[in-house]
């Protein structure tokens, strides 16, 4: 997927803030999202992305930190926002995730995650979450709006791939 593609999958007003926010790219891979996510957060924004294999970004407001976010104890700033490009699917047990992620979230936080619309596993995505699934696991844990952003086809699977927004 090329950065515009990425950029224009997540891109929402509703992550826009007056001033700078603090994002975690949880599960960051490359960057291709993180990027993204940089080039749409207001000017003085940082964004800390975590994966469990080193990662470079030149670029200033994005800083690395290696940890796995599932089984490591996080050492993080108040977030604003966590994204989760392709990662959430590594992910076993969700509830209690959401339930770790909780005490770092700021009050109007926002999650952007980026899937494929399957609940069949496969080895690439051991825990897969559809969209209604999506909707069924934040509903669950106390949020009022799960959004269906965009979609886009997926060159490694029959199903799309979607971006939402969680609040």
């Amino acid at each position: 997927m090329e950065l515009n593609t990425a950029i224009s999958l997540i891109s929402t007003p509703a992550i826009h803030t007056p001033g700078p926010a603090t994002w975690a790219d949880l599960g960051c891979g490359q960057g291709l999202f993180t990027r993204a996510l940089a080039s749409l957060l207001p000017g003085g924004s940082k964004i800390i992305a975590v994966d469990r294999e080193p990662v470079q970004f030149p670029q200033p407001g994005i800083q690395f930190k290696q940890m796995d976010f599932e089984k490591d104890e996080w050492k993080l700033p108040p977030l604003h926002g966590i994204l989760m490009a392709n990662s959430l699917h590594f992910v076993k047990n969700k509830t209690a995730f959401l339930a770790k992620a909780a005490p770092h979230l700021e009050k109007d936080h926002r999650f952007l995650i980026v899937e494929y619309n399957t609940d069949t596993s496969n080895p690439w995505v051991p825990y897969p979450l559809s969209f209604p699934n999506l909707q069924k696991l934040f509903r669950g844990a106390g949020y009022k709006k799960v959004e269906l952003l965009r979609e886009h086809p997926s060159i490694y699977h029959r199903s799309k791939m979607y971006a939402a927004l969680i609040h």
